[in-house]
């Protein structure tokens, strides 16, 4: 009997789990930060915060209804939450954006534009899915995403080169784009992508105390198990600028089952833009 009771139990918590899964995929952990309207550090105004939702909805609406959904992304500019989240409702597929994050001292517009990416790919992004979760990509693969397709078409139409110049991109960066992508423009919007990552990285350091990150010290842990959850702000750094390096075409899409199609693997061959092993157990 009680064997019995025990295995209902089990099953009672993973269909919670798969509940739990369903309702939210937030960018971070919960916190208790709330940054109201009207705070002077913030590099993000109410205009900026909708256009750039704006830019990534006319690129992305038309691909998810493709795919079968309705892309709604809710606009809660007045809510000093500092977090984002992505849920679903049959064939609505929701991304709720929330002024609080986007008004963080280290939040830039491209890093709130990778905010939503990320959100974004927990709908489109590909395998690897959370476990249990028949429609969510994890918290690494939706990182990667982010640089490796979304912020490529965000970034598209854009003066890069010029962007670029103006920001103080590390000279180690500079290389390393530059020697992924021989074309000009293509490393400039890696350099760029690069830069949105270390925003939303110093956004991690900043949430929980930790130790500050850089592009010059990557994460050298090797997980036994893909790591389904949020990973460390430096291993988190690391996967944004892996799908930056990434030589695969923005229009080859990602894959809901294999996770070679579309990314840079050592299965295609590659050995740069790979999924960091600091979450990714190929």
């Amino acid at each position: 009997m009680k064997k019995v009771y025990a295995s209902f139990i089990f099953t009672a918590l993973l269909a919670s789990n798969v509940v739990t899964a369903k309702v939210d995929q937030r960018f971070v952990e919960e916190n208790g930060l709330n940054i109201p309207v009207g705070v002077k550090n913030a590099n993000i105004t109410k205009e900026v915060f909708n256009k750039v939702i704006t830019d990534v909805e006319t690129i992305y609406v038309p691909i998810v209804s493709a795919k079968g959904g309705k892309l709604v992304v809710n606009r809660n500019w007045d809510d000093g939450t500092v977090n984002a989240y992505a849920s679903r409702s049959g064939n609505t597929w929701n991304v709720a954006m929330f002024g609080g994050l986007a008004r963080h001292e280290t939040v830039t517009p491209d890093g709130f534009a990778l905010v939503v990416c990320h959100e974004l790919g927990h709908h489109i992004g590909g395998a690897p899915k959370i476990r249990y979760n028949t429609w969510a990509s994890n918290e690494g693969q939706s990182d990667y995403f982010s640089s490796l397709k979304c912020l490529r078409r965000y970034f598209e139409f854009d003066d890069n080169v010029a962007v670029v110049a103006a920001l103080n991109v590390p000279v180690a960066v500079q290389k390393a784009c530059d020697e992924a992508h021989p074309n000009i423009l293509d490393a400039a919007i890696c350099k760029r992508s690069a830069m949105a990552g270390k925003s939303v990285g110093d956004l991690f350091v900043a949430l929980s105390r930790g130790r500050a990150i850089e592009f010059s010290t990557p994460d050298r842990t090797v997980v036994t198990r893909t790591n389904d959850a949020h990973p460390a702000a430096q291993c988190r750094l690391d996967t944004y600028f892996a799908g930056a390096l990434c030589e695969v075409d923005k229009e080859e899409d990602v894959s809901n089952t294999n996770v070679n199609t579309g990314t840079c693997t050592t299965a295609n061959g590659q050995k740069i833009g790979l999924r960091p092993l600091c979450w990714y157990k190929p």
